[in-house]
């Protein structure tokens, strides 16, 4: 009897949290695309990440992969929507919700070194965490998809 009221409180945990999740979803705004433009008080990357520019030597397949499925601890379309489009499963929770890649409004004024930098140290008030586990090669093969296949 012991061991069943054991493993019943987690259980009961983790259905709650389930269910919150859900509700979250259920109620958040389902729009057609994130806001074009988007406004962030995004902090400027320190101007030595300003003209970087590694993507000539990136390897866009591989920034698919990773953005699309592999990339730890979440795969980038899971907030950042897999068209690019700032409404993943996750991000359309989220507020401000992530960034919409696809609107040039914006991103025509954000450098690849600023990406860079963003996706190494994460982006204070946002849900945009340091991404610690990618290597800065992975970096920059995310960057050169994202620049090249969902603007």
């Amino acid at each position: 009897m012991n061991l069943i009221k054991a493993l019943l409180v987690p259980l009961m945990v983790i259905l709650v949290t389930i269910m919150l999740v859900l509700v979250m979803l259920m109620f958040s705004p389902m729009t057609a695309e994130a806001g074009c433009p988007q406004f962030r008080n995004t902090k400027t990357a320190p101007s030595m990440f300003q003209k970087l520019d590694k993507t000539t030597g990136a390897n866009k397949v591989n920034g698919k992969n990773l953005f699309q499925k592999t990339a730890k601890p979440l795969a980038c379309k899971m907030c950042h929507g897999k068209k690019g489009d700032g409404l993943g499963v996750i991000g359309k929770a989220l507020t401000p919700q992530p960034r919409n890649f696809g609107c040039s409004d914006v991103m025509k004024n954000i450098s690849p070194g600023q990406m860079f930098w963003i996706i190494q140290n994460g982006s204070k008030n946002t849900a945009m965490t340091a991404q610690n586990k990618l290597k800065p090669k992975e970096i920059w093969d995310i960057i050169k998809y994202i620049r090249e296949d969902l603007k």
